[in-house]
């Protein structure tokens, strides 16, 4: 595309770095003094500059480390850890635009090349006048929705050209985000939330359904011993949703063993994984249930504080989950004194991320809550012994906190009476990709593959992917498997591939990016082995590979499961798995023979050594 001088992008360089982003020493001690001057808060100070500078400069790092009383290089590590955080101007409008895979099949290269012709500058860069910042960003949590992207915390759905020449004419024209109306979207489920999401519940199950009253569980749990509590939940045999299974109430038992004057709740809202995006839609829609199972779990372990680690990319919610928090306060089901019980207090607050996969693993949250990079920590001491402020602390996934209001309203004998004997409850599953009718719907253990494909409209499928880019692609031949921790367990997430997709190209390409771009870095097999994997795979895709490739890549497969955590473990996976299952589809392209060089050194250099009257010696002795 030709650019003109006034279009013309810019990489913001020291010249011009001031003059876009600077941030004044009362600004930054103004926010400062919002949290306390507190080192922990670190994340929400720079998440406060970064939204309302565009940026995080050198001269706001040293005022930070000043008055928090630690180094520059403390700011400066956990400051170049996050995706949404950047030292260089990101403008005044920065547009994250999706680049996952269900992104790109869904055109997310259309939408790409009609903002760069809009806006004026390439992605990656900045436009001259520092108003408008085009960056790529990993799955948002929109796969039912695409392409998406971010634009100041606001998320713009299901994009098309013409609501890109929308937005950026409003852009241009200085609006508010928040104030481009584009018709077509549907409406939000509160007047709170800015960006029109769409929740596509298609279809409700026993957590979902709204069939109680908020705070009855509350007021059932505070008549209870804790220990009984514990029991209920154990009784019902509830496992963790989000992904690994561990039993819920042996957490909480684990935790509260380990006697302490402090306890801590999280709720792990980082649903990073691509083509997950069920917490989403429960916080939008059931946020009371999901508060109410944390004030359960607070009591259960003996903890007046709970936190919500919520993904950056969802920061569209905060206003309508305060007021949510709010209203719970005013019904005496949060703060102190609990239901009128003396002493019984019990707090939520909201703690954002900066955008990192890894911070979905547990003791990697604690880190990035804590101010820090989100790298997991070594185990043991396990965060039940010794988690946020080396204090006892239970992590539980959104969609399990809800399952324990229900299962304490209903019953565990209720709970067990769905899904399996080894799989009790429901599931709640995002399902994206190429089906007619993506969204959410809430399952009981043991359906099937096949049955959730005839559910969501998908036809001539090619291959399933369970659990996002960590889990597994299968074939046809096991789409009769059962969703269950004993047969096809997932964390929620199934993509649909059709038949006229390139599965490598397409899918596995994409999913080994994002691997790499998401490694904390601290284990060598994850950082570096995972593009030695990604070279070996374009090798391949270009039919230059050889047999020894594919054998290469499953020894190393082996070396994944000495990283640090879980999931660096399965950061292999998506190749892994397709060598499993679709192993024609790479050894189609692999050379018919092992690869012999036709070089011949002593004809490449004759006319060399004629021009400079040499005699080549090719394997002579060398004086």
């Amino acid at each position: 595309m030709g650019e003109s001088k006034s279009q013309k992008s810019v990489e913001v360089n020291a010249e011009n770095f001031s003059e876009c982003c600077s941030c004044s020493c009362k600004n930054i001690k103004t926010i400062l003094a919002k949290y306390g001057s507190d080192r922990v808060r670190l994340m929400d100070i720079l998440i406060d500059i970064q939204t309302n500078v565009g940026c995080i400069s050198k001269e706001s790092v040293k005022e930070i480390a000043e008055n928090l009383n630690i180094s520059k290089v403390d700011v400066e590590q956990t400051l170049s850890f996050y995706h949404f955080f950047s030292e260089k101007p990101t403008g005044k409008y920065a547009i994250y635009l999706n680049d996952s895979a269900v992104a790109n099949m869904m055109g997310r290269s259309d939408i790409a090349k009609a903002l760069e012709e809009e806006v004026g500058c390439k992605f990656g860069s900045v436009t001259e006048d520092c108003q408008i910042g085009l960056f790529d960003t990993a799955c948002i949590g929109m796969n039912d929705q695409e392409p998406s992207a971010i634009i100041n915390q606001r998320v713009f759905t299901n994009l098309t050209k013409e609501k890109v020449k929308l937005i950026v004419n409003g852009i241009k024209n200085n609006f508010d985000v928040n104030d481009i109306q584009i018709e077509g979207y549907c409406q939000a489920t509160h007047k709170l939330i800015t960006s029109n999401v769409c929740s596509n519940i298609k279809k409700e199950g026993p957590i979902l359904t709204k069939d109680m009253k908020v705070g009855d569980a509350l007021k059932k749990v505070i008549l209870m011993d804790p220990n009984d509590v514990i029991e209920l939940v154990k009784q019902s045999n509830l496992r963790g949703r989000g992904g690994a299974g561990f039993p819920t109430g042996m957490k909480w038992q684990f935790c509260r063993a380990f006697k302490d004057e402090k306890h801590y709740i999280f709720c792990n809202a980082d649903e990073g994984e691509p083509g997950t995006f069920k917490d989403r839609v429960i916080l939008t829609e059931r946020p009371e249930l999901l508060f109410e199972g944390m004030a359960i779990a607070g009591y259960s372990i003996g903890s007046d504080e709970g936190i919500l680690y919520l993904r950056y990319e969802y920061k569209y919610l905060q206003n309508y989950l305060e007021d949510v928090l709010s209203t719970l306060r005013e019904q005496n089901l949060l703060g102190k004194d609990i239901g009128g019980k003396a002493g019984l207090n019990f707090d939520i607050r909201i703690q954002f991320g900066g955008g990192a996969y890894v911070c979905g693993e547990e003791s990697a949250l604690i880190e990035s809550a804590e101010g820090k990079r989100g790298e997991p920590r070594d185990r043991p001491p396990f965060p039940v012994e010794k988690g946020y402020l080396q204090k006892p602390t239970v992590v539980n996934n959104v969609e399990t906190l809800c399952a324990v209001t229900k299962i304490i309203h209903q019953g565990p004998k209720w709970y067990r009476s769905l899904g399996t004997l080894d799989s009790t409850g429901s599931k709640v599953m995002s399902i994206s990709g190429d089906c007619d009718n993506p969204g959410i719907y809430e399952i009981e253990w043991g359906f099937t593959v096949n049955d959730i494909l005839e559910m969501v409209g998908a036809k001539d499928v090619q291959a399933v992917q369970v659990g996002g880019p960590s889990g597994s692609c299968i074939a046809s031949n096991e789409f009769k498997r059962k969703l269950a921790y004993e047969d096809l367990a997932t964390g929620g997430s199934m993509i649909i591939i059709g038949k006229h997709r390139d599965l490598i190209k397409d899918i596995v390409m994409n999913f080994t990016d994002f691997f790499i771009e998401e490694s904390c870095g601290s284990c060598v097999p994850c950082r570096a082995m995972t593009v030695q994997f990604k070279n070996k795979l374009e090798k391949i895709y270009r039919g230059n590979g050889v047999q020894e490739d594919i054998d290469q890549m499953l020894e190393w497969g082996k070396v994944m499961k000495m990283n640090r955590c879980g999931l660096g473990h399965t950061a292999a996976n998506p190749i892994l798995t397709t060598l499993k299952n679709f192993r024609e589809l790479y050894t189609a392209k692999l050379q018919k023979t092992d690869y012999v060089s036709e070089f011949n050194l002593e004809e490449a250099v004759q006319e060399s050594c004629a021009a400079a009257g040499r005699i080549p010696n090719l394997g002579g002795d060398h004086e």
